[in-house]
């Protein structure tokens, strides 16, 4: 599973750079990903202090630091 996890946050971090902020809800349907596994890899990013993230009206905003 942390293979998955590192993987989907790869995946994220690389979206985020070509596309800049994005809502939870845009990556899980362009990564054709799982909302948990998406919430997983934003964790991993965060963690690592590469994200920012923010609440939105109806989503929450990732997007690069």
């Amino acid at each position: 599973m942390i293979e998955k996890i590192g993987d989907i946050a790869g995946k994220i971090y690389q979206y985020l750079e070509k596309n800049g902020e994005t809502s939870v809800l845009k990556l899980k349907t362009s990564l054709k990903s799982s909302n948990s596994l998406v919430c997983m890899g934003i964790g991993w990013l965060a963690r690592e202090d590469k994200v920012s993230v923010k609440d939105a009206k109806k989503d929450v905003k990732v997007s690069l630091k």
